[in-house]
């Protein structure tokens, strides 16, 4: 018999934790490549957010610009946009939710939760429609607006209003708005 104490570590306790932690080592710094390769390289993040320039922009004017390969429509409405969106019926939309980043996620859609300022002049709106994903006229002087004087997307009917919030038509939601603050009022960040 040994007189050895079963309590106490043994050689053989050590050799089995030492072989368990460098395999343990060993496995973590095989899968850190795999795990970081996944991340977005530089020219992704840095298009993750993009600052407009928005001082040459004049009432009732608009501007597209491009954002993760999409486009993002800047408006500055006209008083009479603002009110033609104020006076909608929120129970009258087929889709009563704001779909605005920079509010909570059950916001109404009211006019005030999809503008980007305090007046209600600034709209900045992803430009695909939320039916297949095209682009909606009415970006562009020119441009159909659809029968609510905003958007239309002729490719199936949409008919989107000052607010970007679908009326008619195929899409069941409204233009999302994205993750957008003023840093200026001149400038205005996106992402």
């Amino acid at each position: 018999m040994s007189d050895k104490d079963p309590k106490q570590p043994s050689r053989r306790d050590f050799i089995f934790l030492a072989t368990g932690a460098f395999a343990a080592v060993g496995a973590a710094s095989i899968a850190w490549p795999i795990v970081d390769q996944m991340n977005p390289d530089a020219t992704a993040l840095a298009l993750s957010k993009i600052e407009v320039d928005i001082s040459q922009l004049e009432i009732g004017q608009a501007i597209t610009v491009k954002w993760r390969g999409k486009p993002v429509f800047i408006r500055r409405r006209t008083e009479e946009e603002i009110q033609n969106a104020s006076r909608v019926d929120i129970n009258s939309l087929p889709d009563k939710n704001a779909r605005n980043y920079n509010l909570s996620s059950d916001s109404s859609a009211t006019d005030e939760n999809r503008s980007l300022d305090e007046n209600r002049e600034w709209l900045v709106m992803v430009g695909v429609c939320t039916h297949l994903g095209c682009v909606p006229k009415g970006q562009s002087l020119g441009d159909s607006k659809g029968d609510y004087g905003g958007w239309y997307c002729p490719c199936h009917g949409s008919h989107y209003d000052t607010a970007g919030r679908i009326r008619k038509g195929p899409a069941a939601k409204n233009l999302d708005i994205p993750m957008a603050e003023f840093i200026n009022q001149n400038v205005i960040r996106i992402g």
